[in-house]
């Protein structure tokens, strides 16, 4: 039968593991340090894998491929002591957009450590510093930029701080001067060896960005965060307001 199903482009998997952990049928196994499509009879074509993967190695195809074995599944994970939780899905269009709210309110997000989460702050005002405790101003989680995902409700009308990590470390008012009241998302180039470009481009694209300001340290690498943020601002087609603001390594705004 032709239906929708995933694709792991071997070359762009940088072997991390995530999608593998996200994927509760039991669909996909690292081999050989690479994610593989193991049991295509088991992908139930929700892809939950995506939104973990950092690399954007995985997407949609259609194509000839086994129906999905919800019975195969179940008993998979008889096998392996994970219980049978089994839900009968709804006929239509209707009842398979159900089933898939119903899958992200239980399995959202794989690893615990990467489930997105948004937390509710006070308003800036109600929130003050008292006798020199800072209070924290991340509006959400996670915020790597490597975990983050594309589409999210906490980008709605969102101010979009890209800061590069070690900022937090040099500069002791983030919080306060940069993060308060935005959307705080992080990572280093040169750590990560990888280009941000493509994703920060379908994040200011595909969502309602108002701002975008860059916070990165005065050393050279710091550049590729800069360079990456400055070609999603060109490639998105929006047209935002953006800053860049630059940060010494002992701590002082230089620009």
């Amino acid at each position: 039968m032709i239906r929708k199903i995933i694709h792991i482009d071997e070359e762009k998997c940088n072997g991390c593991g995530q999608c593998a952990e996200a994927c509760h049928e039991g669909a996909i196994e690292m081999v050989e340090g690479k994610a593989k499509l193991v049991r295509e009879n088991f992908c139930d074509g929700f892809g939950d894998c995506l939104p973990n993967c950092p690399t954007g190695a995985i997407s949609f195809e259609e194509r000839e491929a086994p129906a999905y074995d919800e019975a195969a599944v179940n008993k998979a994970k008889e096998r392996a002591g994970h219980g049978t939780e089994s839900v009968t899905a709804p006929e239509g269009a209707e009842g398979r957009q159900k089933m898939e709210e119903m899958k992200h309110e239980h399995h959202e997000g794989g690893c615990p450590g990467s489930r997105m989460m948004q937390f509710k702050r006070a308003e800036e005002g109600n929130a003050p510093v008292f006798a020199g405790r800072p209070v924290s101003r991340l509006g959400q989680w996670p915020c790597q930029i490597k975990l983050v995902p594309v589409k999210a409700p906490f980008y709605d009308g969102a101010k979009l701080l890209i800061a590069a990590d070690c900022t937090a470390y040099a500069y002791a008012g983030l919080h306060e001067d940069f993060m308060k009241g935005k959307v705080t998302i992080i990572g280093c180039p040169k750590l990560d060896d990888v280009d941000y470009s493509g994703k920060l481009t379908e994040i200011i694209r595909e969502n309602d960005i108002r701002s975008v300001t860059i916070v990165r340290m005065e050393v050279p690498c710091c550049g590729g965060l800069q360079r990456a943020a400055e070609t999603a601002l060109r490639n998105s087609g929006r047209f935002i307001p953006w800053q860049v603001v630059t940060i010494s390594r002992d701590g002082r705004i230089l620009d």
